[in-house]
């Protein structure tokens, strides 16, 4: 027990005299570093360029470090970035013996003592033009200057919208001095691209990479070159949200457009669908047209609305046109022999369009069992109308002869009443040219319906043959966009 408690004792005295001395040295490195501040800035200016010799070039090496995206727009063609800007340069009057001050080889002191560079940032597209962060800069004792100073940037970018939603856009951000010119200060890249270890994943971006390039260009107004260094941040566009909000439920809205051709003319919705349609595009059309700059760079979202409305346009206009031709009633003009062999003969059969009033699902024995009845050739059907056309006038006839030989069979027996053999006949001639009259307005009527019913197959028949052309179109577009999203 006297040894553990022996040991423990004098543990805890070695680490008392461990503080004490960590103590005593920190005390002692901060009456250096005083000293040491006061020695280097007592006839220091941060006006000057921090050279012995005034034609001596001083170099600036730049490291950029991308954090976050903050903000893409499109419309103002402005990007919003956080950056960790890193400039390095030689202070030729800050430079000191560090064995004079205990080793010392590094302080910390406000980057508004000592001379800065005045890089900025060329395309800044933002109007607070205030200095950089005033953050503390680290000096070495051989006159290494390094200054990390965090800065919200924004910066124009020449957004190209074409194939929005599935885009992909390059962004430059160019750094160079605003006074020096190159054979004062020259600027140079730490790195040949920018440093993407610490971004922070978007939701709306991916980087596929920021490559840096220096360049040195001769204005026109002076004769001196001024060097600069251009990141060129490399975006491709996240496409999921705008899938599912914008370009899915505009293929699905465009596949309701030729449904209103298989909508039945009576049910008088089939204008309404396509106008209904064409006002939810409208809709889509201006939210896309509220995000997107107004270039001449229609995007490709924007194509497919303005495509889709337009052939919603040109179903709703062939819907009206297909509706006149159902309504034409018995004022209407026979249907033509071409209409009747192409349309009513060969596009009917093609297309599945049945005769008015015949049910598409009867089942097959009971059309076995029509056609049975009808007979096995169709020629025999042709007959048989002939045949009750013929036979109806027969009967006419028929009953003329039987009146006749009845009103004269009727006038021969009776002749000693004279006065009522006269009105007998009269009466039967009156019933005579009432039949003949209903018989005419009964032919009438039937010619006037079998050309109505004719009228509606053909615009049945269009019905289906604009629907499925339709159909085929909405589908060809959907995959041409798919297409290019891949």
């Amino acid at each position: 027990m006297k040894r553990n408690s022996l040991f423990s004792f004098s543990v805890s005295l070695w680490l008392l005299f461990t503080t004490v001395m960590l103590q005593a040295v920190e005390s002692a490195k901060g009456k250096y570093a005083h000293m040491l501040f006061n020695e280097l800035f007592e006839d220091y200016s941060n006006a000057l360029r921090p050279v012995e010799d005034t034609d001596k070039v001083l170099n600036v090496t730049l490291q950029i470090t991308l954090s976050q995206i903050k903000d893409m727009d499109e419309r103002n063609q402005i990007l919003s970035a956080y950056l960790w800007i890193r400039q390095s340069w030689y202070d030729a009057y800050l430079k000191w013996d560090k064995d004079k001050y205990d080793g010392l080889d590094s302080i910390r002191i406000p980057s508004s003592l000592v001379w800065r560079p005045d890089i900025v940032l060329y395309n800044k597209a933002d109007d607070d033009f205030s200095e950089p962060v005033n953050t503390n800069v680290v000096l070495r004792y051989d006159g290494k200057i390094t200054w990390d100073a965090p800065a919200i940037t924004k910066s124009s970018c020449v957004v190209d919208v074409s194939y929005f939603p599935f885009d992909s856009q390059q962004c430059n951000l160019t750094f160079g001095s605003w006074t020096y010119n190159g054979n004062q200060v020259d600027i140079i890249n730490s790195l040949d691209s920018g440093d993407l270890s610490d971004f922070v994943e978007d939701v709306e971006w991916e980087i596929h990479g920021m490559p840096a390039v220096k360049n040195v260009i001769t204005y026109g107004c002076c004769s001196e070159p001024y060097p600069d260094v251009t990141f060129t941040l490399i975006l491709k566009r996240k496409s999921s949200f705008y899938i599912f909000n914008l370009l899915l439920p505009c293929i699905l809205i465009s596949f309701l457009a030729p449904l209103g051709f298989y909508l039945p003319a009576d049910s008088g919705e089939k204008v309404s669908l396509g106008v209904t349609v064409l006002l939810a595009l409208t809709v889509f059309q201006l939210m896309v047209a509220e995000i997107m700059p107004p270039s001449e760079n229609v995007p490709l979202i924007g194509k497919y609305y303005i495509a889709t409305m337009t052939m919603i346009t040109a179903s709703t206009a062939l819907t009206i046109i297909i509706m006149n031709l159902h309504h034409c009633g018995s004022e209407a003009k026979p249907v033509p022999q071409w209409a009747r062999v192409v349309i009513l003969d060969y596009m009917s059969k093609i297309f599945f369009v049945y005769d008015v009033g015949e049910n598409c699902t009867s089942p097959k024995r009971e059309k076995e069992e029509e056609h049975k009845l009808e007979g096995n050739d169709g020629c025999q059907r042709r007959h048989k109308e002939v045949r009750s056309h013929l036979s109806n006038r027969n009967d006419d006839c028929d009953l003329k002869e039987k009146l006749n030989g009845n009103l004269n069979k009727s006038c021969g027996v009776h002749g000693d009443s004279v006065r009522e053999t006269v009105n007998c006949c009269s009466c039967y001639k009156m019933l005579i040219k009432n039949i003949e009259y209903i018989a005419n307005c009964v032919r009438d009527h039937k010619a006037n319906r079998a050309k109505g019913i004719e009228w509606k197959k053909v615009a049945k028949v269009m019905d289906r043959f604009f629907m499925w052309i339709f159909f085929i179109m909405v589908f060809f577009m959907s995959m041409l966009i798919i297409g290019k999203a891949a």
